[in-house]
């Protein structure tokens, strides 16, 4: 009997290396940080049992999976890529996104959502007012209201705004800009305001979500232009902090997704965007990343929502920006920012 449980044992070995060697592999790019561990804990799980596959992960932010979908051009590593909006524009311009199937999840997304012929959003991000509650309580101050309230001597030292090499900050240059008469397509009004009216009241033009949490918990500053996500997770702490939506509308800022060229896997990569798209998986990212769903159909508990743009209300007051026009000159006006509002 020995040598038949053995032959048995040996088939079965066989069969199981067989059987992995065969199972597909699906390599998604994204966020690093709490993004890839919700990816990897409770996103991923459930969608590589019900379709048999691995899936591994690749941390970066947007620049850098841009720049990897752009180095490994002709021999893609990734097959799913997770990058903000504006970089996504980029990716699917350049020829990066494969296209993508629009099954029966797509049809309840909000149109805003629908980026470009093969990108579409995962999760909307509010771009406007984070302050702090108390602060303002003690001061009598009402919410910010309004983009100008940027402009308001009594802010002078204690705003922090990113600078424009971060999202937050080109939104704001764009939005001082089109309330002072132009806009993407005429960007001079924007960069005269924020070098005359906004920047002597920024005590630092800070890029770091981690240190921008530490300007409010040290009481340095009661005044941000920053994400809805963002201020989640920084009230998520205990601290007193709340985001406001400008009168004139926050800006949209989308985790957008795609699938890319010459992959493998290319049915596997437009099903794990569909799954995305779920409702089920639309609130596990809006409670652990702060992003609002764009499925219509997901639901929020009252709490998940008072931070997050959420229902068609909400969604229909974002302000879109011409991401066509904003990145062949994104450049420029880098270095413009340097010049003329950081001086």
């Amino acid at each position: 009997m020995k040598p038949v449980i053995m032959a048995l044992a040996a088939a079965s070995s066989l069969l199981a290396v067989q059987t992995a060697q065969a199972q597909d592999t699906l390599v998604v790019g994204g966020y690093g940080g709490s993004f890839e561990t919700l990816m990897k804990e409770v996103v991923f799980p459930e969608f590589e049992k019900t379709h048999d596959v691995t899936i591994q992960f690749v941390a970066g932010n947007s620049t850098e999976n841009l720049a990897r979908l752009q180095a490994q051009k002709g021999n893609q590593e990734l097959d799913v890529v997770i990058l903000d909006d504006g970089p996504m524009y980029q990716a699917d311009a350049l020829g990066f996104c494969a296209p993508m199937s629009k099954a029966a999840a797509f049809d309840d997304v909000y149109d805003l959502a629908k980026l470009g012929p093969n990108s579409i959003g995962i999760g909307f991000v509010a771009t406007g007012f984070t302050y702090n509650t108390e602060w303002f309580e003690r001061e009598g101050w009402d919410p910010p209201a309004s983009w100008e309230d940027l402009k308001d001597p009594k802010y002078e030292g204690i705003l922090s705004i990113p600078p424009i090499n971060n999202t937050y900050g080109l939104h704001t240059l764009i939005m001082m800009a089109r309330l002072s008469g132009g806009g993407e397509k005429d960007i001079d009004p924007g960069f005269e305001v924020m070098a005359d009216d906004v920047a002597p009241n920024v005590l630092v033009f800070e890029p770091s979500s981690g240190k921008m949490s530490e300007l409010f918990q040290s009481q340095e500053i009661a005044l941000s232009i920053w994400g809805s996500g963002r201020t989640k997770s920084l009230a998520d702490t205990g601290f007193p902090a709340k985001f406001a939506y400008p009168k004139e509308g926050a800006v949209a800022l989308m985790l957008a997704a795609c699938p890319v060229v010459e992959s493998n896997v290319p049915e596997v990569a437009n099903e794990f965007i569909q799954y995305l798209l779920t409702p089920e998986v639309q609130v596990k990212l809006a409670d652990v990343m702060g992003s609002g769903p764009v499925n219509r159909k997901a639901e929020l508990t009252e709490e998940q929502a008072s931070f997050l743009p959420y229902g068609p209300e909400q969604i229909e007051n974002l302000v879109a920006v011409d991401w066509d026009t904003i990145n062949p000159n994104r450049e420029e006006w880098t270095k413009r920012w340097a010049r003329e509002v950081e001086r």
